[in-house]
């Protein structure tokens, strides 16, 4: 049996990219985070020490992503970096980091990066 834990849509403002501008004003992120694991013993005995607690990834993707980065390969790396670091049990993990509006020349909704193992 595959037991998947999601956090979808963690919404966040950052000062990620290449650009001055990017570094002063800011822009729109959204991450995605989709973990396999066993919580077969949380789902009997109702016990969150025994599953992925959701609080722990919001947290680890919100001060990674406080910390500026011209790139978001770089902070999607650090995302996933803490969460293997943190988080017992995974035995797949994938973080995608969105970066909405970028400015690109174009007319683009989002730019996206994920990695996994």
């Amino acid at each position: 049996m595959k037991h998947i834990v999601e956090v979808n849509g963690i919404k966040l403002y950052a000062f990620h990219g290449c650009l001055p501008e990017e570094e002063k004003a800011g822009g729109n992120y959204t991450v995605d985070i989709y973990l396999e694991t066993d919580f077969s013993e949380a789902a009997s005995t109702d016990d969150l020490s025994k599953t992925v607690d959701y609080v722990i990834i919001n947290k680890i993707v919100k001060q990674e992503m406080s910390i500026r980065s011209k790139l978001i390969e770089h902070v999607g790396q650090r995302i996933y970096n803490e969460i293997k670091k943190t988080v017992k049990n995974i035995d797949f993990l994938r973080v995608k980091v969105t970066k909405e509006c970028p400015p690109i020349n174009g007319d683009v909704n989002n730019v996206a990066i994920i990695i996994e193992e």
